[in-house]
């Protein structure tokens, strides 16, 4: 039997017509004689109706069981009256099966797809992926995917932009994380390293003069994983020849616009931009949730009247407003406790009901008043004040204002992104004992700090610039430095010698010697776009076959052991560890 139909294209305009389908058992009920069976394909579900009359077949239906793999052809009947499922598209129609051919029996699996998947360890879910992305959410999840992919390709074709393969074995580069090796059979000693990003290649290619490329690309990194991290993902890379910052924000935010409207049917609203220092004043974080309420408070004057050393002397002195709430006094301490767990000494909590009531009495009550005036308290509101050096009060702040938002479910619905601009372009790492790349060495300095650049590197600002959507950062990207001499600053201000820098970038650094156009680029997390639009919970939801938080695959068990043999072409030995 050759399949004429999938199941979801089973409707009333087919009743009285042959058909054929074929899938899996999804459901087999038995009432009284007669056998009702919910076959399953990547489409939808279909309703077979086998009456004891129809003999060998209700015989192959009588044997059936969850997840066995059937074909079937017969008559598409409309359901009685009363019978119909609303649930269901094909929920108004039926198939009588003529022939039905067991293509496939199937062992009793240890999860059906119809499961919810919070009822299932996430270990068994992976150790039996192949059931697991039989589940109708899970295959919903990767037939988005596939509509999100196509429209980026659709998009950047349409704009002039040249798909190209970069290789996935090149040298190794200090880019942030730390590699994966792969040793080289041919030159003993040596070793590959697979890519966290294509960033040198895709410089290359605009030194060659392919103006506009793209690549939707597999990356790796070596790095502790969480929900939103693996060890190999996917972005869709990008870099553009001949711009300056707001050309690439115009075109990646239409490609965004553009993304939204053909995958998911949604129209955007334009992105508003903040540079970093304004994120992080108003809402503690360079990748601010927007949903999550108003910005933060600068209470600073304010406080300096307070006789309180730890108020009136701090730095900074920031207010988390909270609408229209009444928490318990638990609440508060909660608050209190929590801000404490982000390092903050303490917290002032005010509220303003008939009169205004603090857990900081001793303040005064024309400081409390004074707060609550500035903080522009309405009756039923309250205020969280946390006071400190400005990076770790903002930061407090903008965390308890996240918290508040989903204690008292103020976090708004939608999409809303913005660009964030002007990062660093250098920190500085305690562990290292230097300055080190904010973003990668490569990135362009604003004009207006370069003169900063030997003499104070924590004042210059790059022109770095995130898309950030509900508070999770969806992709990074910068100009790019394309003068030597200027490169060569920043390397020095990194500590790198002109010896160490040509050995680790000596080919990048000769192409530019030939004539490099300004330049600058943008990478989109795939994975975290695919999870945020289709409401996932992790980027595992959103990858065929992702690792655990260990880095382990429990259906193939990899990584795994390789025969001594292997090691031995390689000339590499095993150390164990301690």
């Amino acid at each position: 039997m050759h399949r004429t139909h999938y199941a979801a294209e089973i409707s009333e305009a087919l009743v009285g017509t042959t058909v054929a389908v074929a899938g899996w058992v999804d459901r087999r009920r038995d009432h009284g004689g007669l056998i009702f069976i919910d076959l399953r394909d990547r489409s939808g579900v279909v309703q077979l109706r086998v009456d004891p009359s129809a003999g060998a077949v209700f015989q192959e239906a009588d044997r059936l069981r969850a997840e066995y793999v059937i074909a079937v052809q017969g008559v598409v009947k409309a359901r009685p009256p009363g019978m119909e499922n609303p649930e269901l598209a094909t929920g108004k129609v039926e198939i009588d099966p003529e022939r039905l051919v067991v293509l496939s029996e199937a062992k009793t699996p240890p999860f059906l797809p119809h499961e919810e998947a919070d009822r299932v360890d996430e270990l068994v879910r992976l150790k039996y992926r192949y059931l697991d992305l039989r589940r109708p959410k899970m295959l919903g999840h990767f037939m988005l995917r596939n509509r999100v992919v196509f429209a980026f390709r659709r998009y950047l074709h349409e704009h002039g932009f040249l798909e190209v393969e970069t290789p996935a074995l090149a040298r190794s580069t200090p880019e942030g994380a730390r590699d994966f090796l792969v040793p080289s059979r041919l030159q003993p000693g040596n070793f590959y390293a697979l890519p966290q990003s294509p960033q040198l290649f895709k410089q290359l290619l605009m030194v060659s003069g392919f103006d506009r490329y793209y690549q939707i690309a597999k990356v790796f990194r070596d790095e502790d994983l969480r929900a939103d991290r693996q060890p190999e993902f996917t972005q869709v890379d990008i870099e553009m020849s001949f711009v300056d910052q707001d050309d690439v924000l115009r075109e990646m935010e239409a490609l965004v616009h553009s993304v939204f409207q053909e995958s998911l049917g949604e129209t955007l609203a334009p992105f508003p931009r903040l540079t970093w220092d304004a994120a992080m004043r108003q809402y503690g974080s360079d990748k601010p949730d927007l949903r999550a309420g108003p910005p933060l408070l600068d209470l600073t004057e304010q406080a300096r009247k307070s006789r309180w050393p730890i108020l009136g002397e701090a730095q900074h002195v920031a207010g988390v407003v909270l609408r229209q709430v009444n928490p318990s006094r638990r609440q508060w301490d909660e608050f209190v406790e929590r801000s404490r767990e982000l390092g903050a000494s303490g917290l002032i909590w005010l509220w303003k009901g008939e009169e205004l009531r603090s857990n900081a009495r001793g303040l005064g009550s024309e400081l409390l008043e004074g707060l609550a005036t500035g903080a522009e308290l309405r009756p039923g509101d309250g205020l969280l004040v946390v006071a400190g050096a400005f990076p770790l009060a903002c930061q407090v702040a903008g965390q308890l204002r996240l918290d508040a938002a989903q204690r008292f479910g103020r976090v708004e619905q939608g999409w809303r992104f913005l660009w964030v601009t002007d990062f660093p372009l250098f920190e500085w790492s305690e562990e290292e004992g230097r300055w080190v790349s904010a973003h990668h060495p490569f990135t362009m300095p604003h004009p207006e700090d370069v003169e900063w650049l030997e003499k104070d590197p924590s004042r210059v600002r790059s022109w770095a610039y995130d898309v950030v959507l509900n508070g999770v950062e969806l992709a990074s990207g910068s100009l790019r430095i394309f003068q030597p001499e200027l490169q060569a600053r920043v390397f020095q201000v990194l500590g790198l010698s002109r010896r160490e820098a040509e050995a680790k970038f000596g080919f990048l650094l000769e192409a530019f010697s030939y004539g490099a156009p300004p330049h600058g680029g943008i990478a989109f997390g795939l994975d975290r776009l695919v999870m945020l639009m289709a409401g996932a919970k992790s980027l595992r939801d959103v990858i065929a076959f992702p690792k655990t938080a260990r880095g382990t695959d429990p259906m193939t068990e990899a990584p795994n052991r390789v025969d001594p043999k292997q090691l031995e072409e390689l000339s590499l030995a095993v150390i164990e560890p301690r």
